[in-house]
């Protein structure tokens, strides 16, 4: 009989504790970030009835729905994205909180598309919203959360660009040139550097316009929204207006934003926007059914793009490779060198523990050489050495192969804490 292994399925991953570690890292930042701008957190369920997305959406995303009936005979979807789950929350509890509403949320979604890189069908997004506010300085206030979470993950100027646009832009273009169905008409801008010239002539032609008319009207900076335009004058007062950038062809894919969109793209071009959001003034209202007619604006970044976007940035990596090392599984791993003082070992550790000091050790006798090769392994940042031929405890920093000896009526607590506030610092001898 043939062996049969079982994989994960297609688009989907397993997190082994490094990717557990670096998923952490994301989310730490994200909510670092999110909490500097007094967004308060929210939970929507993983799964909704399949009619808030149909409703919702409509065109490509409806075909990549996970879409089952439960057992209770219900038609239910794994969720493809947040924006309808919290509309679904706001339409039920606005009214219980003041406006505008600051909400973010960090989880898992799922599209049933092709995996490639940067794409799965489970992945983890960030979103950050902002309801109850119409102005141009709410889209701003989001595209200034959205650089400075760029720069807190460790990119750069240079490393990233926004590119923004806003879709009344077009819909003036829509009734100089008498398009009377802008809803068909903006995927196509959408897809414009994706379609093969002809395929896109032919499909412009259906509405009477050239591409030459298309461009013409993109590399107009004077088509800029006067939304676009107060948009960067409140970046500029930040001193952020250096990441965003004029770009007419971004409308974003789905039908429901009705103003500013954004999304961030690597300078290097080396994959797709790994961040992307806009305004949704109308969605709130079809969704809740009238319940919050709030105007509404926010954005969302998937782990998985920004994570290769992290690993192919040298400052990036390094940032996130430093919080790692901050942030070990193991902060002490004791080493028993004497097994007659295994008991006196295991009051230390749990002593370590209680005081908020991650601490493993090894539970099956082993020499000293094979203990603290399982320390290095555990990433531990400090070996902690306790034997009879030792009488007093060996504190040694396993990067740089230093030690120091901690004598027995030593507060071993604020010793090593002492240690991992300030782990260059000098040891106490």
């Amino acid at each position: 009989m043939a062996d049969k292994r079982f994989q994960s399925l297609p688009g989907f991953r397993d997190f082994t504790p490094r990717d557990c570690a670096v998923r952490n890292y994301l989310f730490s930042v994200w909510k670092d970030v999110a909490h500097r701008y007094g967004f308060s957190e929210y939970e929507a369920p993983i799964v909704e009835s399949t009619e808030l997305y149909l409703k919702k959406s409509g065109g490509e995303l409806t075909t990549q729905l996970f879409r089952f009936e439960d057992q209770g005979g219900r038609d239910i979807t794994l969720r493809p994205e947040l924006t309808a789950s919290l509309a679904r929350i706001v339409g039920a509890n606005q009214r219980d909180f003041p406006k505008p509403l600051k909400w973010f949320e960090i989880g898992p979604c799922f599209r049933y598309e092709k995996p490639q890189k940067g794409r799965g069908r489970e992945f983890i997004q960030f979103n950050a919203d902002i309801l109850g506010e119409s102005s141009p300085s709410a889209d701003a206030e989001l595209i200034s959360m959205a650089i400075d979470t760029m720069l807190s993950l460790g990119f750069r100027e240079g490393d990233f660009v926004i590119r923004a646009s806003d879709r009344e832009s077009w819909l003036s273009f829509c009734t100089e040139h008498n398009i009377s169905e802008p809803a068909e008409f903006l995927p196509l801008i959408d897809r414009l550097e994706k379609m093969k010239p002809e395929a896109l002539e032919e499909q412009l032609s259906n509405f009477g316009i050239t591409r030459e008319q298309v461009d013409a009207f993109i590399n107009d900076e004077a088509n800029a929204s006067p939304a676009y335009r107060e948009i960067q004058a409140n970046l500029d007062a930040r001193g952020l207006g250096k990441f965003l950038e004029l770009d007419l062809t971004i409308v974003r894919g789905l039908a429901y934003y009705t103003g500013a969109v954004f999304e961030i793209f690597d300078m290097k071009k080396s994959m797709r926007a790994v961040a992307g959001g806009g305004r949704y003034d109308g969605l709130l209202s079809t969704l809740s059914n009238g319940a919050a007619d709030l105007p509404a604006t926010g954005f969302a970044m998937g782990d998985m793009v920004i994570r290769n976007f992290i690993e192919e940035t040298p400052n990036a990596l390094l940032e996130m490779e430093a919080w790692l090392a901050r942030n070990p599984a193991c902060d002490v791993y004791v080493v028993i060198a004497d097994e007659e003082k295994r008991n006196n070992a295991l009051a230390v550790i749990t002593k370590l523990r209680n005081a908020g000091i991650s601490t493993d050790y090894i539970m099956t006798p082993f020499n000293v050489g094979k203990q603290f090769k399982k320390a290095e392994q555990s990433g531990a940042r400090f070996a902690l050495v306790i034997g009879e031929e030792y009488p007093e405890m060996q504190l040694k920093i396993l990067s740089s192969r230093t030690e120091a000896t901690i004598h027995p009526n030593t507060d071993i607590v604020a010793a090593i804490q002492s240690h991992l506030d300030s782990p260059d610092g000098p040891l106490i001898a």
